[in-house]
């Protein structure tokens, strides 16, 4: 069963806060690789929207141009094993370099050591590509919202066991 944001909201944690809690699940190395790749896309997509899922099988934000998940170009993608990022539509990107993982008709993903690996050129194009790509624009100027998507109240464990 999801709890969406308005069950999230009874705690009375902020988004900010839930987000916190969110990544605290995590062990302190992909607790740290979430907030370093975080940041660095904050940074890359500053007008763009942060949606959060904590679900079942992964921890995701989505960068989207909207509120739309549909609209997600890049997401930060976090499990027990480590951490990727996502492209929804990767399967259409092109990967001259063959860097993305991932076998489905849509999306696509990179594994993460460090965030130092977005700033690699040929992941900056697959970024890059992946917002040309994108059917909405990203705002011209503002600061994207960080949105609570959705909870999942059962979990894989973050941590390996």
């Amino acid at each position: 069963m999801k709890a969406n944001t308005k069950a999230a909201a009874k705690t009375g944690a902020s988004p900010a806060q839930q987000l916190e809690g969110f990544i605290d699940k995590f062990d302190s190395k992909n607790a740290a690789l979430i907030r370093s790749v975080r940041k660095a896309l904050r940074k890359r997509l500053p007008t763009a929207n942060e949606l959060v899922y904590d679900n079942y099988n992964f921890f995701v934000i989505g960068y989207s141009s909207t509120g739309r998940p549909s609209d997600c170009l890049v997401s930060v993608a976090a499990a027990a094993n480590g951490v990727g990022l996502s492209f929804y539509y990767g399967a259409t990107l092109p990967d001259p370099h063959r860097l993305l993982l991932g076998s489905g008709s849509q999306n696509r993903f990179i594994r993460l050591e460090s965030a130092a690996t977005l700033a690699r050129p040929e992941v900056e194009e697959l970024i890059a590509a992946a917002i040309a790509q994108g059917e909405t624009p990203l705002p011209a100027s503002g600061k994207g919202k960080l949105i609570i998507r959705s909870v999942s109240e059962k979990q894989k464990p973050r941590r390996r066991t």
